[in-house]
């Protein structure tokens, strides 16, 4: 039986709806999983993990400096195990920007991060604009403009894959067996 962390950064809350069903796969199979939040824990009991899979949104075309840091201060625990790179953007609404060299957000994560993850997926977010800041809205709504996204004030559209996020949990436990 593997015992798999899910850690993962969030801004909006998507993210980490989709740490909690990869998660629940892992468990669903037979497994164990923990799920956690890199800016709410200080300490990880890392050699009780098999594998880990850490995932992080993507805003205005990056990541939060939390994820660099996370990945930079545990770096070594990351390498000791499997691990795997999740990167949730709305971008990956288009099958093509699902393919790892194709998404140019997780191509900048690999270029600036320190960590090099021996594997990586690409998850599709969510466009939820009731409940984002006025600014965040506009920000968004300029960039899905140019890439022929939504752009209605009340758009909530849920792009992700959520038979695609059980088959990367499953992954996940592979990648630990």
């Amino acid at each position: 039986m593997a015992n798999i962390l899910v850690a993962y950064y969030s801004r909006g809350g998507h993210t980490a709806k989709i740490s909690q069903a990869i998660a629940q796969q892992i468990i669903a199979q037979g497994d164990q999983a923990e799920v956690v939040n890199i800016n709410d824990t200080n300490e990880i009991q890392w050699d009780k993990f098999d594998a880990v899979a850490l995932g992080a949104c993507v805003l205005y075309g990056s990541y939060h400096k939390s994820v660099f840091e996370f990945t930079r201060q545990h770096q070594h625990e990351l390498a000791s195990r499997p691990h795997s790179f999740f990167c949730v953007n709305v971008v990956a609404r288009k099958p093509e920007k699902r393919i790892p060299e194709n998404n140019k957000y997780l191509q900048k994560f690999l270029e600036l991060s320190e960590w090099k993850p021996q594997d990586v997926k690409i998850i599709a977010g969510k466009v939820d604009y009731p409940s984002w800041t006025w600014y965040d809205s506009l920000a968004i709504k300029l960039i899905m403009k140019m890439t022929d996204g939504p752009t209605g004030s009340k758009d909530v559209i849920d792009y992700t894959d959520w038979d695609d996020v059980n088959q990367y949990a499953e992954h996940v436990v592979h990648l630990a067996k």
